[in-house]
C-alpha cells in the first residue's frame, strides 16, 4: 500500500521508518506526526490507541513517540458537502454574498451587526 501526505494527499516515497525530521516534499508538513500515525484515533485517551505513548500536545507536529507506525490511509479527499450545506445555510440568514465581498459602508455593517444582537424593546407595564 502506497504512503500518502494526510494534508495534501501527494505520495510520500521515504521508506519506514519514517525519521522525526521528515516533511512532504509537496507541502512541507511534517510526517512524523500524531495525524500521520495508524495508532491516532479521537475516541482514545490522548488522541492515541497506544497506552504507552507519552502525551503529545500539538498532533500536528513532529514528535518524539517511539510507537510512531505511519498509517497509509491517513489522507481522506474530503468532499464539500458539509461546506455546502454550511453555506446555504448561512445564506438562508444573511442572503447570497460574493466570496470576499465586504459590507458596502462601515455604517451598514455596524447597523447589521447590532440588529442580529439587538433586544426587543420591553413593553410598558400598565
Amino acid at each position: 500500500m502506497s504512503l500518502s501526505c494526510r494534508h495534501c494527499g501527494a505520495a510520500v516515497t521515504l521508506g519506514e521508518p519514517i525519521g522525526r525530521e521528515a516533511t512532504c516534499a509537496s507541502c512541507g508538513s511534517d510526517l512524523h506526526a500524531c495525524w500521520q500515525c495508524r495508532h491516532f484515533d479521537t475516541r482514545y485517551n490522548n488522541s492515541c490507541r497506544e497506552t504507552m505513548a507519552d502525551p503529545v500536545e500539538d498532533k500536528d507536529r513532529r514528535n518524539f513517540c517511539e510507537y510512531f507506525s505511519f498509517s497509509p490511509g491517513a489522507f481522506h479527499a474530503g468532499t464539500n458537502e458539509r461546506q455546502a450545506t454550511a453555506r446555504a445555510k448561512l445564506e438562508g440568514l444573511f442572503g447570497p454574498t460574493a466570496p470576499g465581498a465586504a459590507p458596502r459602508s462601515a455604517g451598514e455593517a455596524r447597523a447589521k451587526l447590532e440588529s442580529l444582537f439587538r433586544k426587543p424593546p420591553l413593553e410598558p407595564e400598565e
